[in-house]
């Protein structure tokens, strides 16, 4: 059986504020800098998706282009593009940190995905930081 993978990269724009309720105001400013700022701040995050399979007999293909943008843009991209991400349900009990983020795309993107393995998300949230999850 021969794996193949395919990855994709796709734009969202999302803000954020990055607070802990269980960090004390101090706590916050020292943990999360300007980050912590009660108006939030946004991103231009860059999403990679990269899918695994073995490659299709008839089609030639670990999983159709046109089905991976499908599955990304119901389940990724519809949710979070221009968004504040702390009113998402997946942040109320954690900080939508760009890892927390991460996982999260992972995760919901991962019960969309009609054919191939997710094999990771790594998300650019700057042109100096980018996050990457593989799933436990």
């Amino acid at each position: 059986m021969a794996i193949a993978y395919f990855g994709r990269r796709y734009v969202l724009s999302a803000s954020h504020r990055l607070h802990a309720d269980s960090l004390s105001e101090e706590e916050n400013r020292a943990a999360y800098g300007k980050c912590n700022n009660p108006h939030g701040h946004g991103h231009n995050y860059v999403v990679e998706v990269l899918v695994g399979g073995e490659v299709d007999g008839n089609t030639g293909m670990v999983v159709n282009m046109a089905t991976l943008d499908e599955a990304v843009q119901t389940a990724v991209l519809e949710r979070f593009d221009h968004t504040n991400l702390n009113f998402d349900p997946l942040f109320v009990n954690q900080v939508p940190t760009t890892e927390n983020l991460t996982k999260a795309v992972f995760d919901v993107l991962k019960e969309a995905l009609p054919a191939g393995e997710l094999e990771y998300v790594r998300v650019e949230e700057t042109e100096n930081n980018f996050f990457q999850y593989q799933g436990q």
